[in-house]
């Protein structure tokens, strides 16, 4: 176990505690339509649906975070308990994973890791598999404990741009970031968050696994985010939570994801944008 990340080797040899709760948070990635996602899991994992149950499907955009009760009883559907320790992963690598991750932070749970290299790395290891998910046996007695420190608005982002004791942090691709394709999402601008910084999230992974920390301190070392507050972006609040598991796993932990991020941004015409 290392801060917010957990190997397979420590899976595989704690895959019986008592307390412990797995999670496949995978979600499809935007605009991939080859990747398959499947039924195959880690023994003794429930699915946590992002899209649906812990996702505010009244929020107006794809990923807005959900209602604090809304999540606390989905959680305790799920058989979460407050002393739960979480381990949640993704069929990608290390890509919707830290979403969920994030998202119990937010709530106040401080005892979630994500699993380095996801389901790729637990088959790579010839280790076991199931066909399908399982099913909660029990209510838990999960309590919400929010935490609004790590959550940014349109507001809070418009507030920071020139202030320099603050950095935002976009995660999408270079080529969106300075306005040279389209977005994939209709009715959107194209550009980025005037004074914003561009490290695009596939860089902090060799595809699959999350760099180790040595690489990402010489990735991180670019900006200058030593003592200031950091407000990470993306898309649509999905792969900012990248940036932001790879920057806590270097001490960078005062930081804000913008939930709405560009799927917010994009469409309000009083919001400046640069190209």
């Amino acid at each position: 176990m290392n801060k917010n990340i957990v190997s397979v080797n420590w899976l595989k040899a704690n895959l019986n505690s008592k307390d412990l709760i797995i999670l496949d948070a995978t979600i499809p990635k935007v605009g991939d339509k080859t990747t398959l996602i499947t039924s195959e899991c880690i023994p003794s994992t429930l699915f946590f649906d992002l899209k649906k149950d812990f996702c505010n499907l009244e929020g107006g955009f794809p990923n807005t975070v959900p209602k604090k009760k809304e999540f606390e009883k989905n959680a305790q559907h799920l058989g979460i308990n407050s002393d739960s320790i979480i381990v949640i992963y993704d069929q990608h690598g290390v890509y919707s994973s830290p979403r969920a991750w994030w998202l119990f932070k937010l709530m106040g749970h401080t005892t979630v890791y994500v699993l380095n290299g996801g389901l790729k790395t637990w088959k790579e290891n010839n280790l076991t598999i199931n066909s399908k998910y399982s099913s909660p046996t029990s209510k838990g007695n999960f309590k919400v404990n929010y935490n609004p420190s790590l959550i940014s608005n349109n507001q809070n982002v418009l507030q920071h741009i020139d202030n320099s004791e603050s950095f935002t942090v976009d995660a999408r691709s270079p080529k969106r970031f300075y306005a040279q394709v389209k977005e994939p999402r209709i009715g959107l601008r194209s550009g980025h968050i005037p004074n914003s910084e561009n490290l695009h999230y596939a860089l902090l992974t060799d595809n699959t696994n999350l760099k180790t920390e040595t690489e990402l301190r010489s990735i991180f070392t670019n900006f200058d985010l030593n003592s200031k507050e950091i407000i990470y972006t993306c898309g649509s609040g999905i792969t900012a939570c990248i940036l932001a598991l790879a920057g806590t796993q270097i001490g960078h932990i005062n930081f804000s994801v913008y939930d709405g991020s560009w799927s917010e941004w994009g469409t309000m015409n009083d919001l400046p944008i640069e190209v």
